[in-house]
């Protein structure tokens, strides 16, 4: 089965297909500045060169048209047809409280979505399109959304309610969430097989650090706790958003700087974190490169941005009562050997030990960069949040092949009666 998996965004357009026997990649790439004129659309297959096509995409739709053309292109495609896509899931920032799993795509399922839109307006609406776009597309095929928070659903109600009037909550559903599920439960899984034992056993922490980053405290394979809130501001420093702060600075800024609410909310969001502080970028390895120039605001950021990850670490040790392994993953995660390094010298209080060696080391694979007689193992451990919608997606059409088969057995078996 080849499954097709989408990540939408307003005026982009990410794409991977699978092949599910092998679950081997057969094609990606993008589509960006979608609405214009001068859109670009980049596609990759392995062991060929790289195809860049630039031309007029207006919307959703024509890009999806645009992204099976190249599949099933003579010279760079890797389909025979439009007809060897066998289903698509797509990537869903919110699904709210009314969706703990992977879904297929119906009416309801869309409706529910679109109700969900105030809660990750820059995000849930595009998906939406994503969605509408491949049903003009492909119209018999089915599709599955695979949502970030599904995950957290497993949260406790003293770990998502936050100690505001209950009426809010229960009016407009003012909660954490959480994101990066696909995520952290991909890295979860992976990472109680490399430690050889099951998931039902272990405590662990997950870090997914990237330009977006939160930790997860996963006890015996289901959320706990995580850092990302009702909307993915809060929690960590990240590249450009302020994480956690004093909610009443957004007020005493607005009055201070005669702002808007809109002004402060994109201040929190696109002007803050590690670009903030730093004052040269949002990307770790140029604030790494500025610090090992003496630059004093990359020291800052660079120790600020750590300190905000130990702390959590430290928080998510006590609330599970220990830990059996902290994971790091996703682009700063997974890359930077020198915040690995920042994070995990303030962990030795409960047996935490680095090993430099393994610590420096890069690779595909999930590893271990703690010394052997380390206590607690901390592992690096590649994401691949594309291959966990993909396998959702398979599952999801296999159970719906089931369950026809099932009912079309049965009412022939009524029918013999």
């Amino acid at each position: 089965m080849n499954i097709l998996v989408i990540n939408a965004g307003s005026s982009s357009l990410k794409y991977q297909l699978y092949n599910m026997e092998t679950e081997d990649v057969l094609a990606k790439g993008r589509v960006e500045r979608i609405g214009m004129d001068s859109s670009i659309l980049t596609h990759e297959v392995d062991n060929q060169p790289e195809v860049r096509e630039v031309s007029e995409i207006l919307d959703h739709t024509t890009a999806i048209k645009k992204v099976l053309d190249m599949l099933t292109h003579k010279k760079f495609g890797v389909l025979r047809n439009m007809s060897d896509i066998q289903a698509v899931g797509h990537r869903v920032v919110h699904g709210g409280e009314s969706f703990s799993r992977s879904v297929l795509v119906d009416q309801a399922v869309k409706l529910e979505i679109r109700k969900l839109f105030d809660l990750a307006p820059l995000h849930n609406p595009a998906h939406m399109m994503g969605i509408a776009a491949v049903e003009a597309n492909l119209p018999e095929v089915p599709q599955a959304v695979v949502f970030d928070t599904a995950f957290h659903q497993t949260m406790p109600p003293i770990s998502y309610l936050y100690a505001i009037p209950t009426v809010l909550y229960s009016k407009h559903k003012i909660r954490r969430y959480g994101f990066h599920g696909t995520s952290h439960d991909y890295v979860s899984k992976k990472a109680a097989d490399f430690l050889g034992r099951p998931l039902s056993e272990l405590k662990l922490i997950t870090c997914h650090i990237g330009n977006g980053a939160s930790c997860a405290a996963i006890l015996y394979g289901q959320s706990y706790d995580t850092s990302m809130g009702m909307t993915p501001l809060e929690g960590l420093m990240m590249g450009t958003r302020s994480g956690d702060l004093d909610p009443a600075i957004v007020p005493y800024t607005i009055n201070k700087e005669d702002l808007t609410l809109n002004e402060v909310n994109s201040m929190l969001n696109k002007h803050s974190g590690l670009l903030a502080i730093s004052g040269i970028s949002s990307d770790m390895r140029e604030v790494v490169d500025a610090m090992k120039e003496g630059n004093e605001k990359a020291k800052l950021a660079f120790e600020m941005y750590a300190y905000r990850i130990r702390k959590y670490i430290g928080s998510y040790v006590a609330a599970m009562d220990g830990v059996d392994a902290i994971v790091f993953t996703a682009g700063v995660g997974e890359n930077s050997d020198a915040l690995r390094k920042e994070v995990c010298q303030g962990l030795t209080f409960f047996g935490v030990q680095l090993s430099g060696e393994r610590n420096a080391v890069r690779s595909s694979e999930p590893r271990r960069i703690t010394s052997d007689d380390s206590k607690v193992s901390v592992l690096v451990v590649p994401t691949n949040e594309e291959l966990l919608i993909a396998r959702d997606t398979y599952n999801l059409v296999l159970e719906q092949h089931q369950t026809i088969t099932e009912a079309d057995s049965d009412e022939q078996s009524n029918e013999g009666e």
